[in-house]
């Protein structure tokens, strides 16, 4: 009991410290674009961004109204042990989290059908927002380190999962995540964004590998096709806010799974908000 309280409150703290604080290399890339950009009103409002994230984790206040769906991505060492009641307790966290921080209360009451039509309407408890379902993926360092990403409504609506036809050409597949790109940050409004992508065999697969392209990505380093990506859409010049300008997208995220012997790639697409990804780790 006294180790599954101590997780739980590790997890509450990275509740907290995702949805409050910009990691370093972020800020950095926020930085980069400033210096860059030439449209003066992109530059202000990503001077202004960069000063309310400042200002947010200063406070210890949430980055967005939306403060977010919470995302657990657990990464087991070769002699971590991992158990339901170890899964329960990281919920726990998220629970307390959402309360300390505080999270808008956005749970829905009712049974299946009264939660898809909102008919019942929702908790006041921002601790009655669950969590969603546990990624666990392994890992060679001997650890038992916890990710915590808090994923808005917005971006959500933008992103895109679909199989998509190569035609065994790579270029096939990155020019669709391009068209889409281009498409959702024209729609998305609160640009400059990231772009997360997984690309596997399945629906389940595409998703959880974009999840994890979040958690490994880093503003700091790109692979060839992650700046091709970013490179086009900002060619696009739909820019901050849509205001244009040359910083649509700040960076792109990719995690290319196993594939199969199949003419169609899933490919998940989402085009995370200007400030997220929201994340956070604990080492228990």
């Amino acid at each position: 009991m006294e180790y599954q309280e101590h997780v739980a409150e590790r997890v509450c703290e990275a509740v907290i410290r995702a949805s409050t604080t910009f990691p370093q290399d972020k800020k950095d890339a926020y930085k980069r674009a400033i210096e860059t950009e030439t449209n003066s009103q992109a530059r202000w409002v990503l001077e202004t961004l960069l000063e309310n994230a400042e200002a947010a984790q200063r406070n210890h206040s949430p980055l967005c109204d939306d403060t977010g769906i919470p995302h657990i991505l657990v990464e087991a060492g070769p002699d971590a042990i991992v158990t339901g009641a170890l899964l329960d307790a990281m919920r726990d966290g998220v629970c307390r989290g959402l309360r300390a921080l505080p999270g808008r209360p956005m749970a829905i009451k009712g049974d299946d059908g009264q939660r898809i039509a909102q008919s019942e309407g929702m908790y006041d408890d921002p601790g009655a927002l669950e969590a969603a379902p546990i990624l666990i993926r392994s890992t060679q360092e001997n650890v038992l380190r916890v990710y915590v990403l808090m994923f808005g409504g917005g971006p959500a609506i933008r992103a895109y999962t679909s199989r998509v036809f190569h035609r065994h050409q790579t270029q096939t597949v990155i020019d669709q995540i391009v068209e889409w790109a281009k498409d959702s940050t024209a729609q998305l409004g609160c640009t400059p964004c990231t772009l997360a992508v997984g690309i596997g065999r399945s629906h389940y697969e595409a998703t959880a590998l974009m999840l994890q392209a979040l958690v490994d990505g880093t503003y700091d380093s790109q692979s060839e096709m992650e700046r091709e990506i970013t490179k086009r859409v900002n060619g696009y010049q739909t820019g901050v806010l849509g205001l244009g300008g040359s910083t649509t997208v700040l960076a792109t995220f990719m995690k290319v799974g196993p594939q199969r012997a199949s003419g169609v790639r899933i490919v998940c697409m989402r085009p995370c908000c200007c400030f997220e990804p929201r994340i956070a780790s604990v080492d228990l």
